[in-house]
């Protein structure tokens, strides 16, 4: 056999794909139950979207964690007390790269190594193309890749003679200097990107479809979500309820900035966790603009009628959700996979997702419940094969109502959105049900290396090797 032709059995190994927030979790749910893998990561580094570095990240050198530091940590490594309750870019990546180095997870890491194609063999069992043409032969495949690499650039009518581009080439405000700006979309990531468009461009305008609840990062002094977490757990027509009294008081009305009456209630999409974005509407720095109808030359033509000559308008329109290598082994609505509890593949045994979800809140505990659920599915098959059919049989015909009681918007956007606390209290009910033990504080304390926070300088001085495959 040629040795372009060989194929490498990994045996009762699982590939993990990605190395970002998700990949680690996932890596470390799968050690401590002392199951094998190995994990490929094209970039030269992990962290994902976090690494500004990283060729097609949506990052930019303003961001913020748009959750805060003691809601978002991951379980047993709690972000450290000198962050800010709202982390950068920087200290996040900082930090993804601390918990490799805690849990001592670089070493099964092969960086630079893209996957190149999944197939699913007659056998059940999955044969991984790398770039370069290596195959490598798995029981399984979790695809750790994330949702935020594929750009959505909506087609607009006309011809625009200025600068277009999506979000995701975004870096840097300076790039504003000297321009009148437009940013089309009201994500958490368009108003942040449309606040530096505030402050440095000549002439700023944000155009948004639809309008938005917005709520204060801080509340009563605390970070919102803390507030949230931390408060009396009440039916969601009482919380809702709470919450409007409070934002109408602390906000009144923002239509008075030109802003476009939310078409939906509170929690029923996303809400902007962005005040910075008030204060540069109310001090005239920025203006409120309708959708695009069509481009006329320099003239960007709104459907209300109005026109504005701009030199640059930038897309933050979200991405498609993707997953190229496995993209015909997924069953896609809206835009969106389709998989029980946004995780497992109903079709395809031994198909798993880590991250391919919208929720409202603390994802990197989310990604330790998803990953937990996985490695102790993955260990059931091999020590506990009842355990391991009757879950197969759920991920076949459960079909649990994550929606925590909201009726979200009907868009492509909440195909598969889900209440944070109902997926979690779902999943705690698996764990019961299933015998797979309390996910608690303390769990994978034996996997750590020492004790307390590892710094950027000590990160510097640990050689990441590659291993033996």
């Amino acid at each position: 056999m040629n040795n372009e032709n060989k194929i490498y059995d990994c045996a009762d190994a699982v590939c993990i794909i990605g190395s970002g927030p998700g990949g680690l979790c996932m890596a470390r749910a799968l050690k401590r139950q002392g199951l094998e893998y190995e994990q490929f990561e094209r970039h030269s580094e992990v962290g994902g979207v976090w690494d500004i570095k990283n060729p097609g990240t949506p990052m930019y050198q303003s961001a913020h964690f748009i959750s805060s530091r003691d809601q978002s940590g991951f379980l047993d490594y709690p972000m450290p007390k000198h962050f800010p309750d709202y982390p950068s870019n920087r200290q996040i990546f900082e930090y993804v790269r601390s918990f490799a180095t805690a849990f001592d997870l670089y070493g099964k890491i092969r960086f630079n190594t893209a996957v190149e194609q999944v197939h699913k063999e007659e056998n059940g069992r999955w044969l991984v193309t790398l770039a370069g043409g290596e195959r490598r032969r798995y029981r399984a495949v979790v695809c750790a890749t994330g949702c935020n690499w594929d750009p959505n650039m909506p087609e607009v009518k006309g011809e625009f003679e200025g600068e277009l581009r999506h979000s995701v080439t975004y870096k840097n405000a300076q790039e504003f200097k000297g321009k009148r700006v437009m940013i089309i979309g009201a994500g958490n990531s368009g108003a942040d990107i449309a606040c530096d468009a505030a402050k440095y461009a000549d002439t700023a305008f944000i155009s948004m479809r639809r309008g938005y609840h917005f709520i204060p990062k801080h509340l009563f002094g605390l970070p919102a979500d803390e507030v949230s977490e931390k408060g009396p757990h009440l039916p969601m027509w009482l919380t809702r309820t709470v919450f409007q009294v409070i934002l109408r008081l602390i906000n009144g009305n923002t239509a008075r900035f030109g802003l476009p009456k939310p078409d939906h209630k509170l929690f029923e999409s996303h809400p902007l966790l962005n005040t910075q974005l008030l204060h540069y509407l109310q001090h005239g720095d920025i203006q409120v603009k309708p959708d695009v109808s069509h481009y006329e030359g320099r003239d960007v033509v709104f459907k209300d009628g109005t026109r504005e000559t701009l030199d640059l308008v930038l897309y933050a329109t979200g991405y498609k959700w993707s997953c190229k290598y496995a993209a015909d082994y997924f069953e896609w609505k809206g835009g969106r996979p389709q998989l029980y509890l946004s995780i497992f593949s109903r079709e395809h045994h031994n198909l798993f997702g880590i991250g391919y979800l919208e929720t409202n809140s603390s994802a990197y505990k989310l990604f330790d419940n998803e990953a937990h659920a996985v490695a102790c599915y993955l260990r059931d098959q091999l020590q506990r094969p009842a355990q391991a059919s009757e879950f197969k049989q759920l991920i076949a015909q459960d079909h649990p109502d994550l929606s925590g009681g909201i009726r979200f918007v009907q868009s492509q956007r909440h195909e598969v959105y889900l209440e944070v606390h109902a997926l979690k209290k779902h999943l705690r009910s698996l764990r019961q049900r299933l015998g797979w033990g309390e996910l608690e504080e303390g769990y994978y304390r034996s996997l750590r290396k020492g004790n307390g926070y590892v710094s950027i300088p000590q990160l510097q001085a640990i050689a990441v090797q590659e291993p033996c495959l």
